[in-house]
């Protein structure tokens, strides 16, 4: 039983012993290191260390500034001057000379038609002119004589050398000429309008350009019937091309009813194509169509483009930036500055931006 308890004892742990020499000495050695890392860390801070990349934001005065955006919209470029040329009367399309993309000038003979009945009708005309002439020259050559018998008989009247009813008769006869002479005249001046308005036909058949512009449709082929009128069967063109006038294109957007009372006549606008969102085209509002669209809401505007360049084409759409109006010079309101907004942070409820003195420190 001694030896039992004896063994028991040995295995016991005595906790108010010492621990051993090599433990302790390492958790002092950590500590030491521990504390010669912190002093570091202080010393680094204090002397200023290697620097903190910040990133700087430029800012602009609010005088030197451009004006800021009231409101935003988009819309599409459209052309004030645009028409589909057609022909004046119906007819067979004898030649085509226009293409898409083509430059054209006032008065350019986009198309022709077959003249041969035009040509048919004016010849008509010049053929009763000169009929009505030469009847014209005719009764001028009877009246002619008709006169100089007046005259004589009238002499041998006082002479009694004819009878009074032969004068008078010769008198009538003159009369009656020179009505037919008055009427000759005037058939060869209804012939004249008639060859004119023959002259009309065959020019009718000419289709030319109504303004400078561009062509961006072709619509009628050689051989194929044109009509101003549409025949409602599918095969007669009712034009040649479609023509544009490029230096009459603007911009039109629809603003919505609640956002109208932030536009108004000449306020600036900063338009982008979307076709070319980096460019930036200075424009202007035009006017304020009078009129809202009831099923959306909204009211059409108008918007001058300031700049004129062949990229900006028909039907493009743009996105355009209703500017404030520019302050007058004594309107007393001080210009302030402006920074970009994620400049700007959050410190104790309020917005704060920091600067960058000429040390570079924040």
């Amino acid at each position: 039983m001694t030896s039992k308890a004896e063994l028991l004892r040995e295995l016991r742990i005595d906790r108010n012993a010492a621990p051993p020499p090599r433990r302790r000495w390492l958790w002092i050695s950590l500590a030491a290191l521990g504390g010669l890392l912190l002093l570091a860390l202080v010393a680094a801070t204090l002397s200023g260390g290697s620097p903190r990349e910040v990133r700087v934001a430029p800012v602009v005065s609010g005088a030197d500034a451009g004006p800021a955006s009231v409101l935003d919209a988009s819309g599409y470029v459209v052309a004030r001057r645009m028409a589909t040329v057609s022909a004046k009367i119906t007819g067979r399309v004898r030649e085509v000379l226009i293409e898409e993309g083509m430059q054209v000038e006032e008065g350019q003979v986009m198309a022709t038609l077959d003249p041969v009945d035009a040509d048919a009708q004016r010849s008509l005309a010049a053929a009763q002119l000169a009929a009505a002439r030469t009847q014209v020259a005719n009764v001028q050559a009877q009246l002619t004589e008709a006169e100089a018998n007046a005259r004589r008989l009238q002499s041998l009247v006082g002479q009694q050398l004819v009878s009074q009813a032969q004068y008078d008769q010769a008198v009538a006869q003159r009369d009656s000429l020179r009505a037919q002479l008055n009427a000759a005249r005037r058939q060869v001046d209804v012939a004249a309008d008639q060859l004119e308005i023959a002259d009309i036909g065959v020019d009718n058949t000419i289709v030319r350009a109504p303004f400078d512009g561009v062509v961006i449709a072709k619509a009628a082929q050689p051989g194929e019937i044109v009509s101003p009128l549409s025949a409602g069967g599918g095969f007669t063109r009712t034009g040649i091309g479609t023509v544009v006038d490029m230096d009459s294109l603007e911009i039109e957007v629809d603003v919505g009813e609640a956002y109208i009372g932030r536009v108004s006549p000449g306020m600036p606008v900063e338009a982008s194509l979307n076709a070319y969102p980096d460019w930036k085209i200075p424009a202007e509002v035009i006017a304020i169509v009078p009129a809202a669209d009831r099923g959306k809401a909204t009211v059409k505007v108008r918007i001058a483009l300031k700049e004129k360049d062949p990229r900006i084409v028909p039907d493009m759409g743009a996105s355009v930036s209703f500017l404030e109006q520019p302050r007058q010079p004594g309107d007393g309101e001080t210009p302030g500055l402006r920074i970009p907004a994620e400049a700007v942070a959050e410190r104790d409820g309020g917005d704060v931006a920091f600067t960058v003195d000429a040390d570079g420190r924040v």
